[in-house]
């Protein structure tokens, strides 16, 4: 399957369209390096999302493993949406977002790291259910590349008005304050649903833009219902989605340029975990 190709036809990544393997630019949408430099099909194996969810959904996974075993006397096993949660020492060692990490401890790379965290069985698996709901569709219209991007981009933007709201918004109402600790993929969940009400306002199908303003609406007003919700991480989430997908156009091919920004994206975001982990152990100790 990585034996690469240097000879015929492949299937351009954005258009559909037959093109030779090793033609610079697509004479049909414009991508640049159609062919992927020979290995179109193996990423093309992968499926519309060229592997990435399957990625996002493992990592969410083995972190959620690792933040439980750091601390096991510390797991909650209370209420239903309390069952299985990791302790607030393991959250922070591992890169918990907020106001005391960000603005207390200085520790501004979680923006990054805390979409990759969360707090307990139900909020990993309705989060997971939603990603891999959401971003397979959201690949199929923007592409893969841009699909990890705007996910990125909107994590960080939900969590970094987050932790301001928490730490100069304080007067507020308590279902409208930001968070002092947060966690969970759900700010990058409402920038998936924020790039696909873009897509349907600049041309796109309306009817996927409307199913995703009524996805956003049920969860925000259940964000309020519901203790403990972030409401703030899933505003600054929804704007982040809608900016970054204005910025990448639906309207236009993808590139290649964006498949290595989303890898070099998700290796940054990783990582900001690690570091988190190093410095968290240097703190804690």
């Amino acid at each position: 399957m990585l034996n690469r190709q240097t000879t015929g036809s492949v299937v351009c990544p954005s258009c559909g369209r037959l093109v030779g393997v090793q033609v610079e630019r697509c004479p049909h949408c414009g991508r640049s390096n159609p062919g992927l430099w020979g290995y179109t099909r193996f990423f093309q194996s992968l499926g519309d999302d060229f592997g990435f969810v399957r990625l996002i959904i493992g990592a969410c996974v083995v972190l959620y493993v690792l933040t439980l075993l750091v601390n096991p006397s510390g797991i909650g096993m209370g209420s239903l949406f309390s069952m299985l949660s990791p302790s607030m020492e393991g959250l922070f060692l591992f890169g918990a977002s907020g106001a005391v990490p960000v603005f207390g401890y200085d520790r501004w790379w979680t923006v990054l790291s805390a979409s990759w965290l969360h707090g307990g069985l139900i909020h990993i698996l309705f989060n997971m259910l939603w990603v891999r709901q959401l971003a397979p569709a959201t690949s199929r219209i923007f592409g893969a590349g841009r699909m990890v991007i705007i996910y990125l981009v909107a994590g960080a933007a939900g969590f970094l008005l987050s932790s301001f709201a928490g730490a100069y918004l304080g007067f507020l109402p308590s279902f409208l304050r930001g968070a002092n600790l947060t966690i969970g993929a759900s700010a990058a969940i409402f920038g998936l649903l924020g790039s696909l009400v873009l897509y349907g306002r600049r041309g796109g199908s309306s009817a996927v833009g409307q199913q995703a303003w009524m996805w956003a609406i049920f969860l925000g007003v259940f964000g309020f219902i519901m203790p403990g919700i972030d409401n703030f991480a899933h505003l600054g989430g929804f704007v982040g989605g809608y900016a970054a997908a204005h910025w990448l156009d639906p309207r236009r091919p993808e590139r290649v340029e964006h498949l290595m920004a989303a890898v070099i994206g998700l290796g940054l975001s990783l990582l900001a975990v690690l570091f988190s982990v190093l410095r968290g152990f240097a703190l804690l100790g």
